[in-house]
């Protein structure tokens, strides 16, 4: 005998049957593996990001009181997720006027060699201590790093910047440049090529000051689409509101227009966020923004951890607001 199934109740089958097997495949597909924030365990803070070769690279401060921030750690990644640490790379032993404070370092690879700018001391008056921002040389992104210049590359003030939280900028037609500057104040600085001083400008100066309003500490640059972007840390790094704001200009010199705050507290996830790197991956328009936090259970100034999140842009290349997060961002190997 033949039964006849309505046809209403053959189309509520099939939708039974759809469900099914998507809540099937849901249930075998594998999550995509993301890096969790933070990336590492342990207190370390201001974060240089990097890549070299098909590795992604960051350069941390050692978060700790001052006295015993005497040595620079590195860790590698070739996906974002799984991260090696590579301990020491350069401590106070092999930069013999650096005492305490080593901190905030950058890198750059020239030639086959890896040179790391760093600050050290944690200097106030020029005239009665030695330290500011110094230069080590490897020929491994690992290290063992070694000082370059036996004293520091920059060990004065100039106007008004506390010689610390270095970032060195390779322009697009060869030049580099050193930006650094605590205190309120930023100067930018053209380096020679081997990177043993300075290239005065034009008009005679060697330190040109670009601070924007509201400025205080860390500042990164990036060139996207023909424009130079400018950013830095606003507020106490102690506290829950530091943060980070960006300008946009045609040059590396500014003149700097602040745009507003990208990356601050959530008092859901973590507060103090700030201090940061940004990495692009080659060939595309992913951008990811490395930075340091607090988290919600800490008190203590140096109780730092590194986490990373995507950096997105809008149509008119606007840097749009940075959501932190728990989950951090998925695997994502170089080719």
């Amino acid at each position: 005998m033949t039964v006849c199934i309505p046809d209403f109740q053959r189309a509520l089958y099939c939708v039974f049957l759809f469900f099914l097997t998507l809540s099937c495949w849901a249930q075998t597909k594998p999550a995509l593996k993301k890096s969790g924030n933070p990336l590492f365990p342990g207190w370390y803070a201001d974060p240089e990001g990097v890549i070299f070769g098909k590795q992604y690279w960051i350069y941390p401060t050692y978060s700790a009181p001052y006295n015993q921030q005497v040595f620079l750690d590195a860790f590698s990644s070739p996906d974002l997720v799984t991260w090696t640490k590579h301990s020491r790379i350069l401590d106070s032993t092999a930069v013999k006027w650096a005492k305490r404070a080593m901190w905030a370092p950058s890198i750059i690879k020239k030639g086959d060699q890896y040179f790391l700018f760093f600050g050290a001391n944690d200097i106030h008056d020029d005239k009665k201590e030695v330290g500011g921002i110094g230069v080590a040389v490897a020929d491994n992104p690992a290290g063992p790093f070694r000082d370059y210049l036996g004293k520091p590359l920059v060990g004065q003030i100039h106007n008004g910047a506390q010689p610390i939280d270095q970032f060195v900028f390779n322009d697009k037609d060869g030049q580099y440049y050193l930006l650094y500057g605590g205190w309120g104040h930023c100067n930018i600085a053209r380096l020679k090529a081997d990177f043993t001083g300075f290239l005065p400008f034009p008009d005679g100066t060697t330190f040109r000051e670009i601070t924007p309003k509201d400025y205080v500490e860390g500042p990164t640059m990036f060139v996207r689409n023909g424009k130079y972007y400018f950013m830095w840390s606003e507020g106490g790094w102690t506290g829950p509101n530091y943060s980070v704001a960006y300008a946009v200009a045609k040059s590396p010199f500014g003149p700097f227009e602040r745009v507003g705050k990208i990356l601050q507290q959530d008092p859901k996830v973590a507060t103090g966020a700030g201090h940061h790197s940004v990495i692009q991956v080659p060939g595309t328009d992913d951008w990811y923004i490395i930075y340091h936090r607090r988290p919600l259970t800490e008190t203590d100034g140096n109780h730092r951890e590194t986490c990373i999140d995507h950096m997105y842009f809008d149509a008119d290349g606007a840097i749009k607001t940075v959501k932190i997060t728990v989950e951090g961002v998925e695997a994502q190997a170089l080719k």
